[in-house]
């Protein structure tokens, strides 16, 4: 892996403060170093919310749109060709194509500026609830970050290498990686609760760091297999709040500009959240409406689109975090899992979803309660469709696509009835050509 060096720092502070160039081509004597950047207490809140920004603006970017083409659940309206190569996928998608590398970079520079704060976080002098803010709200990006990469790669990064000898792990251990990393911040902040000065600084009150912990703990700990801590760590949320990504005029929704920004938008949600015929969605299910907009249309491969609503129509409208229903999702699933399954306790959690009214994002189904077999593999179908519908554009697609074991991608390019066009992505070749560990692609 490339060694980070003061560009990429300077480049995450410069998307939140506004800073001149940080040119890497040229040598200024009076620039701070990246150590010294870290060792202010000023310079160690700007690489926060410098790290925070990054996320919400590139992160969420490549984190939506690259699953959501490859699982279905949006079509290309552009003839850019990253993003016919995306749709086309099969074993032809090609290592260098910019949503493979997008991604693989982005959420890796997180965890590099995570790694660095963490680092020179206790080596200031600083009020101790800023400390843990920082230490936690570091930790809670990584393990973003290292989840993100897990849930489309077959091995990840955890750990960055200056001398691009960084080594890969399994999804299976970074997911558990995740979790431990979760689990230190969770004990950062319940040593020292995080100060007003950390949440003026840096999160503005925008992301509840205590139940967005919790939440994510309970994602990652369903994704590796930890079913009761999966149940445990939902019911801990406190599903009245919320954590959101907030843009502005200087750093707009990024997934509003792919879809609304030019009059050739680079892809538009597919009918249905791109599920095929065999589920099927109740004309009144609050969800249809809230996320898609009918039009009637097809791209240039045939495929039907509609228009995209929900979070992602306003050019500086916020995105969830996480979303408080995939904690009921969580526990159904979990329930359904483990090893001994509770289908009542698996119903009861669904329920809270198909019924829900008063989501406080407004994203409400407002359906009857299930009414179909209380067997978990017809309950698993279930939470899989709801999954789909709930947590539409939020970067699980590809995942939950292999978890629920649907149908197999052929590797064929250009299969566009397939649900799935990849399992997981090839690695980028700016990794494999500066990283020895690289492993080999899967297959498909």
């Amino acid at each position: 892996m490339k060694k980070y060096t003061l560009y990429h720092i300077c480049f995450t502070l410069t998307l939140v403060l506004g800073l001149t160039a940080c040119e890497s081509d040229f040598e200024n004597p009076n620039a701070a170093t990246a150590e010294e950047t870290l060792s202010s207490r000023e310079g160690i809140l700007a690489a926060a919310v410098g790290m925070q920004q990054l996320y919400a603006t590139t992160g969420v970017r490549w984190v939506v749109e690259t699953p959501a083409i490859t699982t279905r659940e949006g079509a290309i309206t552009t003839t850019f060709q990253n993003m016919i190569e995306l749709e086309d996928g099969g074993t032809q998608l090609p290592n260098f194509n910019s949503n493979v590398q997008g991604l693989w970079a982005t959420m890796l520079r997180i965890v590099k500026v995570a790694e660095d704060i963490e680092t020179n976080a206790s080596t200031i002098e600083l009020e101790a609830g800023t400390q843990s803010g920082l230490i936690s709200h570091a930790k809670l990006f990584k393990a973003l970050a290292i989840g993100n990469l897990a849930q489309n790669y077959q091995q990840v990064v955890t750990e960055t290498d200056n001398d691009n000898n960084a080594s890969f792990v399994p999804q299976a251990q970074a997911f558990q990686n995740c979790v431990a990393l979760l689990n230190e911040a969770k004990a950062a902040i319940a040593s020292a609760p995080i100060s007003e000065e950390f949440t003026s600084a840096v999160t503005l009150g925008n992301i509840d760091i205590p139940n967005t912990i919790d939440a994510l703990l309970a994602r990652y700990n369903l994704l590796a297999g930890n079913y009761e801590a999966a149940i445990a760590a939902a019911n801990d949320v406190d599903l009245s709040s919320t954590s959101t990504f907030v843009y502005d005029s200087q750093n707009l929704n990024p997934i509003w500009s792919r879809v609304f920004l030019n009059d050739s938008p680079n892809f538009k949600p597919r009918d249905n959240f791109g599920l095929p015929a065999e589920f099927v969605f109740d004309d009144a299910d609050g969800r249809l409406s809230f996320y898609l907009v009918p039009l009637d249309e097809t791209n240039q491969n045939g495929l039907p689109i509609e228009d995209l609503a929900g979070f992602f129509n306003v050019n500086t409208g916020p995105i969830p975090v996480y979303l408080p229903d995939e904690m009921h999702l969580i526990i159904a699933e979990a329930q359904l899992r483990k090893g001994s399954p509770d289908v009542g306790a698996a119903t009861a959690a669904l329920n809270e979803v198909l019924t829900d009214s008063d989501d406080p994002f407004g994203v409400n189904a407002g359906l009857a309660p299930y009414s179909g077999p209380s067997t978990v593999d017809a309950l698993l179908d279930a939470v899989y469709q709801n999954r789909r519908a709930e947590l539409f554009l939020t970067g699980t697609s590809l995942t939950d696509s292999r978890r629920f074991d649907r149908p197999e991608p052929s590797g064929n390019a250009m299969q566009y009835e397939e649900e799935r066009n990849r399992n997981f992505y090839p690695y980028p070749d700016t990794e494999r050509n500066s990283n020895p560990n690289t492993p080999e692609d899967p297959s498909i």
